[in-house]
């Protein structure tokens, strides 16, 4: 690698581009860029022009109403949008806003670096490392930013991560990957593309950094030691630029509002979503599907069980192992729409699987390959044909104007019109290992390698945007809403999102519990996991009551499964714990009125909805030790149960001010705040504190009737 040399930083406050830059050779410069008190950018723009010239991730909001990004992307020069503050210049080499300070070293042969400083007291917040903070590559393009790193620091980010929640002494890689039956522990990467880190600081300041780019990173974070070099972290973009946003808080929370509002903000759901669902690939492709899912219907009705939507896995189009998207297979579905009316009787939505490739045979293939849909290879400009889903398929090239327009097309006559509220966008990272694939990027072609996340964002957006015109259309069917598993930054705008295909295990219930809050902390809100486990076994009671617990209380409850011998984990697979099944998911029905204000203030003030205990009590060092609870909004604690064969649960209760306690929400008993408190646990029982002083607005369903997501507030429980 190559450390890169400078001229001396000029600084020139308040200039339309950049508030100070460093030439470098080649007639490349680095520029810094104040964008608010607390945000700051830095970007190297090569002399031949950026990798990457458009960004689709930056969508400056500074309200509760997303924004967005044409299709075609943003300008990565752009600035539009940003509310530039006032500049002081305070020394030659020195400049400042209210909160930030930027001091600038290197030329004349020294390295060029970067000191960041809180303005208020004047301490070191981030600083680039002193011996070569910038590098290249030239023989890959591969570009390095390092900076000094401290061990009592703590690294927080980076999406569906997992294991514990301070990624410190980790090195993690982002790019998405169909990684069914992870590690829950230690696998990496998984299925989103998210170089965005948060860092405490040793003065408990917090920070973040978000690295604009669609190329795979990775992010050594304490691994790698160097003589020469001391302490430090750094980022390897593989072949793309090097355009970070630097941002300050004084807490977790002012960090990721921060973030969230950079990137566009988050779509608030229909209220429905909220509301349990089911899914199962097991029913869907049995032989008989259709009778299986009109059986399932009255088996919620017979056993009661409060559910709002059914997801329909792919096996709606499968014939034997293989899928073919937007088809409906007729000898296991005769008469679909039928079966849907009935769904619709029930009051449940409909929620349909969706997948970006078409493999070789299927009806539409030699119309789109002709016209240039999929994804190509650069010099014979054929379709890329690889492996997916035991056959061969090309994927969908979403850059294409036509190529979106067949897809939206599609969703509305296969799915929407067959009475389906909801596209799921799934299997789609885009793991395409031709080396000469491209995107056509709207007449600007784009390496794969460097829009392989770009497709699972633009494929929910023709998801989203389809359904909203159909919308306006039909104000009745209350769809504006869809779910990806895949993508970057961005996807919050539209999507829903969870951990993927995870492995049914007390390993897994325990750290999926980590990876959600991890990814809230990301700033993907509406999260959750596939309850009782999507690969692998299938759960005895204890496990699969647990993980029901587990999940009840995140903003996405869905229960999905993929098991041997088409085996499907339903409420009722284990009789003696469907009536303690049955009474956790009424409880996630009973709080969805706290549950329904947790998304309305997530949307509005870029709060996560779930979030480790350390996000609202930051000053309470105890609340950085790694542990299994998790704070629902600000009111509710909530502490599953995560091992086998436990009847008591024991945890730290944040510390509150003025001596305020801690109260048991199913007993009303009192706990001091600051203290480890040892609360029962029997099987049937998820243990959940609540603040005191806070007051729990709850719902019921009327006399006689099974629990819905509409239900009227009835009560509002006050803990004092």
């Amino acid at each position: 690698m190559t450390p890169v040399q400078s001229e001396a930083w000029q600084v020139h406050p308040g200039n339309s581009q950049s508030d100070a830059h460093a030439k470098l050779a080649g007639g490349d410069r680095l520029d810094m860029v104040f964008l608010s008190d607390t945000m700051a950018r830095v970007y190297w723009h090569p002399s031949s022009g950026f990798r990457e010239p458009r960004t689709w991730a930056i969508a400056p909001t500074h309200d509760h109403r997303v924004q967005d990004v044409p299709w075609e992307g943003r300008s990565r020069s752009s600035l539009e949008g940003f509310e530039r503050p006032s500049i002081i210049h305070t020394s030659e080499h020195t400049i400042s806003t209210r909160r930030l300070k930027a001091s600038f070293e290197g030329g004349n042969g020294l390295p060029v670096r970067v000191i960041w400083r809180d303005a208020q007291s004047d301490q070191v917040i981030l600083q680039d490392r002193v011996t070569s903070a910038y590098l290249h590559e030239k023989r890959t393009g591969l570009v390095r930013h390092s900076v000094v790193r401290d061990p009592n620091e703590y690294f927080f980010g980076l999406g569906d991560k997992t294991g514990p929640l301070n990624l410190h002494g980790r090195r993690l890689r982002c790019m998405g990957q169909d990684a069914i039956g992870y590690d829950a522990h230690s696998g990496d990467p998984l299925y989103k593309h998210w170089p965005f880190v948060i860092t405490r600081t040793i003065d408990g300041l917090w920070t973040g950094i978000y690295y604009d780019t669609l190329s795979a990173c990775t992010f050594d974070l304490g691994c790698e030691h160097d003589n020469y070099h001391g302490l430090f972290r750094s980022v390897d973009i593989d072949d793309g630029d090097l355009d970070y946003y630097f941002m300050l808080g004084t807490t977790p929370a002012e960090v990721v509002a921060q973030f969230v509002q950079l990137i566009g903000g988050s779509h608030l759901p229909p209220r429905w979503t909220l509301g349990f669902a089911q899914t199962a690939m097991g029913l869907a492709d049995a032989p008989d599907a259709q009778d299986q899912l009109d059986a399932f219907i009255d088996e919620c009705q017979r056993h009661k069980v409060p559910i709002s939507a059914f997801h329909y896995g792919s096996g709606y189009s499968s014939r034997g192992k293989q899928r073919y998207v937007f088809t409906w297979n007729r000898s296991k579905f005769p008469d679909p729409k039928r079966l849907n009316e009935k769904f619709r009787g029930a009051n449940l939505k409909l929620v349909a699987n969706l997948k970006p490739c078409l493999l070789d045979d299927h009806p539409a293939y030699s119309k789109l390959a002709k016209e240039h849909a999929f994804i190509e290879h650069e010099n014979t400009h054929q379709p890329v044909v690889e492996p997916y889903w035991d056959g061969q398929g090309s994927h969908l090239d979403f850059t294409r104007p036509n190529a979106v327009k067949w897809w939206q097309e599609q969703l509305r006559s296969q799915i929407l019109d067959y009475g389906i509220q909801v596209g799921w966008n799934d299997n789609n990272e885009y793991a395409i290992a031709a080396e000469d694939a491209f995107s056509a990027g709207w007449g600007k072609a784009i390496p794969m390698h460097r829009s392989r996340p770009l497709h699972a964002l633009l494929m929910t957006r023709a998801s989203f945007e389809a359904q909203r015109e159909d919308l306006i259309a039909n104000p009745d069917r209350d769809h504006l809403f869809t779910v990806t598993r895949a993508g970057p930054p961005g996807i919050q705008r539209y999507a829903q999102t969870w951990s993927g295909d995870n492995t049914t295990s007390w390993k897994t219930l325990k750290w999926n519990i980590r990876t959600g809050l991890q990814m809230s902390l990301s700033g993907m809100f509406n999260v959750g996991h596939d309850v009782g486990g999507f690969f692998g076994p299938v759960p005895d009671p204890e496990l699969f009551l647990r993980w029901v617990q587990a999940c009840a209380l995140n903003p996405r409850m869905v229960m999905n499964s993929w098991k041997e011998g088409n085996v499907s984990n339903l409420p009722w697979m284990h009789p003696e714990v469907t009536d303690a099944i049955r009474s956790t998911i009424e409880l996630r029905y009973r709080l969805m009125p706290y549950l329904w204000a947790c998304f309305e203030a997530a949307c509005s003030t870029h709060q996560p909805i779930i979030r480790p205990t350390f996000f609202d009590f930051p000053d309470d060092q105890n609340c950085l030790n790694d542990c299994d609870e998790f704070m629902l909004g600000e009111a509710l604690l909530v502490a599953p149960v995560v091992g086998p064969g436990a009847n008591t649960r024991k945890l730290y209760l944040p510390k509150l001010p003025d001596g305020q306690r801690w109260f048991n929400f199913h007993t009303r008993e009192a706990y001091p705040s600051g203290s480890i408190a040892e609360l029962d646990a029997p099987m049937s029982l998820l243990p959940l504190l609540v603040r005191e002083g806070k007051s729990i607005e709850v719902s019921a369903p009327k006399p006689g009737a099974v629990a819905h997501h509409d239900d009227p507030v009835v009560e509002v429980l006050r803990f004092n």
